[in-house]
This record gives C-alpha cells, structure tokens and sequence, in this order.
C-alpha cells in the first residue's frame, strides 16, 4: 500500500468553515466534500499556503490558527495509506475563486460535515484543530469576544456529535460546564455558555440546534457592538490592549490617526497596531506609562473593549485602562467602553488577575511584584457603555445583569 502525505486545511469566517465539493478533474473522491486539500510537497506547512492560494484565492485573507499531528486514513480501494496534517485559519474573506478542481464551494458551520457525503475522516480532521475546552483555556492572544465565540463552537461541536452518535444529555452538559468556567475573567464566555444551556430542554439535539443558532448571534452581536462604536469614534483615537470589537470599530471609522498602547507584559497592542497599520490608518505605539501624556495632546477619543462590565457599570478590561479613562476625563474628551450586551455580569466585584512575577522582574533581590493583568475602572469615568443596542446607562445595564443572572439557573434544574 502505497504512503502518501496530504495537506487538509479549514478555512474559518466567523463561525462558519469553507467546504469545497471536488470535481471530475482531480483524481480521488471526485464529487464528495472537503477541506480545501492537496499533497504535502515541500513541508505541509508550504503546501497548505500554496493550496489556500491556489484552490480559493484566499491566502492574503488567511491567518493560521493552529495546526496537528497528521491522522492516518486507510484507503483499501486505493490502495493507499493517507497522512492528513490538518489546519485551521482564520479568514477575513469569503470572497473565493475556486481553480477547475472544485466543482462548488459552501460556508457553512462545521456539524454540517456530518451531514455529507465527504473525503475520508474529514471530521476526524476538523476536530484535530477545532476549538476545545484547552483551545479556549490557552488562548493569551486574543479579547473575550473571541475566545467566547471559540467556547460556543466547542459546545456546539460536542453536541453534534453527541446527538450522532446518541451520547447522553448529562456529557454535553459536562462540557459546558467546563467551558462556562475555564476563563473565570470573562463574563462573556459563561454568559453565551449559560445561554444555550438555558434554551435547550434536556436533549443533545437542543443544545447543538441552540448552539448553531448562538454561533451566529455571538458573532452578529459583536460585529453589530463594533458599528455602534464606530459611529462615535473621532479623527484622533487612543486605544489599548487587544479588543477585536474595539479593532472592527476602529477598522470601520478609520480616524485619522490611532495611538495604541503596547499593554505590557504580552503587549497584545502591538497586534493591534499592525492590524490598523495594514489598514492604512495612521498608527502609532506608546509605552503604556505615555498614556497620560497622548491623551492630552489632541485625542478626540479614547476606545477600549471591555473583558466584563459588572452589574454596577464598573468595566473591567486590561490594566491601564482606569488611566486612559482618568486622562480622558482631566482632558475632556469622551471615552467609550464598547462590547456585546453579553459582557454584562451579575457581580459587583471582580477578583484582581495578577500575570507572572517574572515578566517584571527575576533578579535576585527580595523584592516583590505586583503584575495585574486586569483591573476595574468605575463606569462613572466612561462617557457610556456602547452595545449592539447602543448606548447603556446604569438601568440598562443592571437589567441585563439580572437576565444573565437568570441564565445560570439552566445548572440548577
């Protein structure tokens, strides 16, 4: 039996993955569905980009997410023993130009695989890189909103296969649990989590039907949060850290000029800065300590995301953002918290993330470090919370709080 390696890769918008159907003119599985897919020449890592670009058009718009182990697909009528390294992408587009290899194209959400006549184990290989509870655990790279919709895709996908292959409501339920709390500082994800559980009557069918449909929203939630900001942004901006709602504003309004503030120690704005750069917006970085000093030469706008907002309109997000609030405020220019409604949490107090000792300092004198990761700015310094639903006061606020207070009760049931 003949050993040959092969390059699959998923291509993500959103929520949804690109599935390619194959055509007359490639020489197995011809009429089946797939990932966009090729021989691993070169190192696979080459090919996968190469047939990104090659098969779709899409490689500018792609950024790779992870890849795994390749998975072994024995093919007795081909004689042929597959190596499949899998990859997952992010894509900013699905604008695809396919080459005579495919026959037709869909975006789709992934439990839609199981529904196919597809290549060998495609699934096997989409679940490779598909987001689980240590995905969503380990992600340092990206805002809350992200990993959120990171953590429904878990559920969902679990649920899926729950309900193929008639796994009990009790296991599906147990990964929710799991993923509701694996990021505690992130009220979004046990918000969104607690959402399809609370929907969902006790079946593996309901809660994959209700995390399909949360997929969706999450991300129409957020894109929507984005445009409500953007319409408040001015010419000059200052943000901080990594809020992919915040960027998508920014993106949109593009200002006449951004100042980023790096957000040591993983100085996650140094992504952000790049991103706006590549946008041709006029962009700088600024040691976080310059955050006073940028406010008040001329900003007409400090925008920050928000990791939570508490039921009394305190917002939580990265440390320093309780100091561009304060510059903002002593400068007289508005400064706005912008996230999905999801963000909203029933506490009214937060416990304080410390990061590494290290990152500080790792000398040898004995001396203590105090590495906050996160901090809570009073909602008295914002000139408002922006939402999908646009501006929130302080009753809009607690209202949503009580909702989402409500939610968690799905686990008491």
């Amino acid at each position: 039996m003949d050993e040959r390696s092969v390059v699959t890769c998923f291509l993500r918008h959103g929520t949804e993955i690109l599935l390619v159907r194959r055509s007359d003119a490639v020489g197995t599985y011809a009429g089946r569905w797939g990932g966009v897919s090729g021989y691993a020449e070169g190192t696979p890592d080459e090919a996968a980009r190469w047939e990104i670009d090659e098969e779709v058009g899409l490689l500018e718009s792609a950024t790779l997410v992870r890849s795994a182990d390749p998975i072994a697909v024995a093919d007795d009528d081909h004689e042929v023993q597959w190596f499949v390294h899998p990859y997952l992408f992010d894509c900013d587009s699905t604008d695809v130009t396919p080459n005579d290899e495919l026959a037709n194209y869909e975006w789709v959400q992934p439990p839609a695989i199981l529904d196919r006549e597809t290549v060998p184990k495609l699934w096997e290989t989409y679940a490779a890189v598909a987001p689980t509870v240590d995905s969503v655990s380990a992600d340092t790279d990206h805002g809350a909103a992200y990993i959120s919709v990171r953590a429904l895709e878990g559920l969902r996908d679990r649920a899926a296969v729950a309900a193929q292959n008639g796994d009990d409501y009790e296991s599906v339920a147990d990964t929710a649990r799991r993923l509701r709390d694996c990021r505690p500082s992130m009220g979004v994800v046990s918000n969104r989590i607690n959402r399809v559980m609370a929907s969902a009557d006790r079946s593996v069918a309901s809660v994959r039907d209700r995390g399909l449909e949360a997929c969706q929203q999450a991300v129409a939630a957020d894109a929507a949060a984005a445009a409500e900001a953007a319409e408040r942004i001015g010419d000059r901006v200052l943000t901080l850290s990594r809020s992919g709602t915040a960027l998508d504003a920014l993106l949109t309004a593009a200002p006449d000029a951004v100042f980023v503030a790096e957000s040591r120690p993983a100085r996650e704005g140094v992504g952000v800065a790049e991103r706006l750069a590549d946008a041709g917006i006029d962009t700088a970085l600024c040691v976080d300590a310059a955050i006073g000093d940028v406010v008040s030469q001329d900003i007409d706008t400090v925008l920050i995301g928000a990791d939570s907002v508490l039921a009394d309109g305190t917002v939580v997000n990265k440390i320093g953002t309780r100091l561009a609030a304060l510059a903002a405020a002593d400068a007289g220019v508005d400064c706005y918290a912008v996230c999905a409604r999801d963000k909203i949490v029933p506490e009214t107090e937060v416990d304080a993330a410390l990061g590494s000792p290290d990152a500080v300092y790792d000398g040898e004198a004995a001396v203590s470090v105090y590495n906050p990761t996160f901090e809570a700015t009073p909602g008295g310094l914002f000139t408002a919370v922006v939402t999908e639903d646009g501006i929130y006061d302080t009753s809009d606020i607690e209202r949503v709080a009580a909702e989402h207070a409500d939610l968690a009760a799905w686990d008491d049931r």
